[in-house]
């Protein structure tokens, strides 16, 4: 009992951490628009996680705390831990960082390090539906803008802000859904399959911190990601929060981990796009993609450093 606090513990930081960090994906560019304030904002998100963990969560579960690396308690100390601590610092820096890159990249390189088998087709797929869902964001977002802006041109100024209004809250409530079925469900799944919660207990748990995670320090992210990229306006930010809700839900359903945070960073860029390349604050959006391809590997190469440090003395 003594050995499973570890990872539970380690979990309730990863909950604590995402929710810092993944406030932005639901309601960050509302917030920025001025549509809904931070703290409504952050009570939405706790209701609809925990209804996405409950209803959904379970296929992401087991893609990550199954069929991705033979879990033992080892494991999941040191790639919970080490992931907690990336997804903190990121926050702390102003950087959206993908809890999904952390948490993969820390459980293959435990597994790796501490001898467990690690199903590399599983981690391709993985791989490629990182790739594969902020492009199809971005595309999509480009064609959402378009379709909208055809069916807008003859409606009046005033209801087509009052439509978008209503839309982007209905957005912000499909990505806050998918926060719970994807994005918490990726931290909770090792703990789950391994035994130590059950679903509901890790969905109940996982929320609340979440949720504490996001009242106490996810305002710094909510401006980065709302603002900092490029300017939005209702009519932009709802095509990029579509796209990236869409995207994301589709994912969700085939069981992959994908991130929400990319995702609408993806969405963002078709809008900025189309807006003109020259509103697209593209230092910013350097340091984002840096911290795509740095994130696993640096995850990866903690955990394996560490697991090799306290093999011995375990």
């Amino acid at each position: 009992m003594l050995e499973s606090l570890i990872p539970l513990i380690s979990c309730v930081l990863i909950a604590f951490s995402i929710g810092s960090n993944d406030t932005s994906n639901a309601f960050g560019i509302s917030v920025g628009a001025g549509i809904i304030t931070f703290r409504k904002a952050i009570y939405l998100l706790g209701v609809l996680v925990f209804i996405g963990a409950v209803l959904q969560g379970r296929n992401v579960m087991r893609t990550v705390g199954k069929e991705l690396v033979v879990l033992n308690l080892k494991i999941l100390c040191v790639s919970l831990l080490v992931s907690a601590f990336v997804i903190i610092f990121a926050n702390w820096k102003r950087l959206p960082v993908s809890s999904h890159q952390a948490i993969i990249g820390s459980l293959v390189g435990s597994g790796f390090a501490f001898g467990s088998v690690v199903r590399f087709d599983t981690l391709l797929k993985i791989v490629e539906s990182w790739v594969i869902s902020p492009i199809g964001s971005l595309f999509l977002a480009i064609v959402v803008y378009r379709v909208m802006e055809d069916i807008f041109h003859r409606l009046p100024v005033f209801k087509v802000e009052r439509i978008l209004r209503m839309l982007l809250i209905l957005n912000g409530i499909i990505i806050a859904y998918n926060t719970g079925a994807n994005e918490l469900a990726t931290a909770l799944g090792p703990i789950v399959c391994y035994g130590i919660l059950t679903p509901l207990q890790a969905a109940i748990i996982g929320t609340v911190m979440l949720w504490l995670g996001a009242f106490m320090l996810s305002e710094r992210v909510v401006e980065t990601v709302g603002k900092g990229i490029t300017s939005l306006d209702a009519f932009s930010g709802f095509s990029a929060q579509f796209s990236a809700g869409i995207s994301v839900l589709i994912f969700t359903t085939l069981g992959m981990p994908v991130s929400t945070t990319y995702c609408i960073i993806g969405g963002i860029i078709g809008v900025g796009m189309l807006k003109g390349v020259e509103t697209i604050r593209f230092h910013l959006l350097r340091k984002i993609m840096l911290s795509w391809v740095v994130t696993p590997i640096l995850t990866f190469g903690i955990c394996c450093l560490v697991a090799k440090v306290i093999s011995p003395y375990i």
